[in-house]
């Protein structure tokens, strides 16, 4: 398609530029690529058109002014209103493929890993697209929710590779910045609702208000409620119209932790979940409600549930240690994976690695400091993201929680607190590691640098064994 094409219901033109793609971020930039180049959250598109161009971008768009530059530039004004009408007129197959959303604070990616292996078992091909990255695309994911450029190019990809069905992560921010605008969203699934970027919402109720426009769309069919949730009638009135599945732990006509994780029991069926947390019990549930709601069978789907594996980073065991890494930061995500330790490890202490992320809602450091205090018997408080802030002042943020009279350690630098944690761990002492997850890298203000916790843990322990080794023969 070339350029005029695409600007011909927006603005009238004469430039004759093929193009291949568009992009807001030089990061996922194609060579053919139209750049767009808007006002950032922090950063502004025109500081990265040379990079832009470098990556094989052959004209930019730009709002307000032309901008002199080494490739076409063509000014629209009031661009961004216009990314929904670019996408769809490009990626005009987008639309074309169906969605599951998932929003809420916690379990959004659990559930959407669920429901994306469900329908992979029963045969479906699916894409999955969320905070680990896109599958089946060559594109990556910079956010939860991807920009919506981004999304239609990975939306168009999928219908060519004949990819009718998507599961989505959708954020807040994603919701309030209209990511989503135009796809086909058919079924629309709520996780839970706790405190989370209240920097950027300002109030829990906004954060809220956010997330129940996903259940408001025209182009929502079915929704899928927890009803455990407090927040629960308010999604529910959010749905109004659409036809309404409610799930919750009550389901299970049974259900025995064990070590491993859980023996439940649901209709006729007796089997095993195998991983911890009464949290991954609703993920689970909402899934087999999701899938079954596209028509598929309960006692097709159910004798599956035993064979679903966690995400990375979500609440996951490194073998053969009592470690556990979670993406856990938030205060109710740090609460769920403590206590879901003690239950099924009611016999050992628990350990915390742990921090909070700088440029964030700073409002949780306290809470989270308070209730790892109270929960864990020790903590290690390290670095997270600091991004910008000075790591000492987020820690002092989160000591502001815990009681003076509680021991702990500081150790900022992320790769040596756990790699003590690992080596001094006792027998009888389950080690969290929360905050990161699956992340590989961790941000400072002038740096960002590799470091991935689940390689952190596999090498400590492996130097552990070794040290363990040298003190037997002594």
């Amino acid at each position: 398609m070339n350029i005029a094409q695409l600007l011909a219901n927006i603005v009238q033109t004469k430039i004759d530029i093929e193009i291949k793609g568009l992009c807001l971020n030089t990061q996922s930039a194609q060579p053919g690529d139209l750049f767009i180049v808007l006002q950032g959250e922090s950063a502004h598109g025109a500081d990265y058109i040379s990079q832009a161009i470098d990556k094989g971008c052959v004209a930019i768009l730009v709002d307000s002014k032309e901008i002199e530059c080494a490739i076409q530039s063509i000014c629209i004004d009031n661009l961004s209103q216009y990314l929904q009408t670019l996408a769809s007129t490009f990626y005009s197959n987008a639309t074309k493929v169906n969605i599951t959303g998932i929003t809420g604070t916690n379990g959004k990616t659990s559930v959407a890993h669920f429901v994306s292996q469900l329908l992979t078992k029963l045969g479906v091909k699916n894409g999955l697209i969320g905070t680990l990255g896109i599958t089946h695309s060559q594109q990556s994911s910079l956010n939860t929710t991807p920009d919506i450029l981004t999304l239609y190019r990975t939306l168009d990809n999928y219908y060519q590779d004949n990819i009718h069905h998507a599961v989505l992560e959708v954020s807040s921010h994603a919701l309030a910045q209209d990511r989503i605008a135009g796809l086909t969203i058919k079924q629309a699934i709520f996780t839970n609702l706790t405190q989370d970027h209240l920097d950027y919402h300002h109030t829990l109720d906004e954060y809220q208000a956010s997330k129940q426009k996903l259940f408001a769309l025209d182009c929502v069919e079915s929704v899928i409620l927890n009803q455990d949730d407090s927040h629960y009638k308010h999604f529910l009135n959010a749905a109004k119209g659409k036809k309404q599945i409610s799930y919750s732990l009550s389901d299970f006509d049974s259900v025995k932790i064990i070590e491993q994780g859980f023996l439940v029991q649901l209709d006729h069926y007796v089997f095993e979940i195998p991983f911890l947390g009464e949290f991954n019990l609703l993920n689970v549930l909402a899934a087999l409600s999701s899938v079954e709601t596209l028509g598929f069978k309960r006692d097709d789907i159910i004798p599956l549930l035993h064979q679903l594996s966690p995400p990375p980073g979500r609440m996951q065991k490194i073998d053969p240690h009592l470690t556990w890494i979670d993406y856990a930061h938030t205060p109710d995500a740090i609460e769920n994976a403590i206590s879901t330790l003690q239950k099924h490890y009611p016999n050992f202490k628990i350990r915390i690695v742990f921090g909070c992320g700088g440029n964030r809602d700073k409002d949780k450091r306290a809470k989270m400091g308070k209730i790892a205090s109270k929960l864990a018997d020790t903590i290690i408080l390290t670095n997270d993201n600091p991004r910008s802030e000075n790591p000492k002042a987020i820690i002092e943020d989160i000591l502001s929680g815990i009681d003076d009279s509680y021991e702990l350690d500081i150790i900022e630098d992320r790769q040596f607190a756990i790699e003590t944690a690992v080596i001094t761990l006792g027998e009888n002492e389950c080690l969290l590691i929360a905050g990161k997850g699956h992340e590989t890298t961790q941000t400072f203000k002038d740096k960002t640098i590799e470091l991935n916790d689940k390689d952190i843990v596999l090498t400590a322990i492996i130097e552990g064994n070794r040290l363990k080794k040298i003190k037997n023969r002594q």
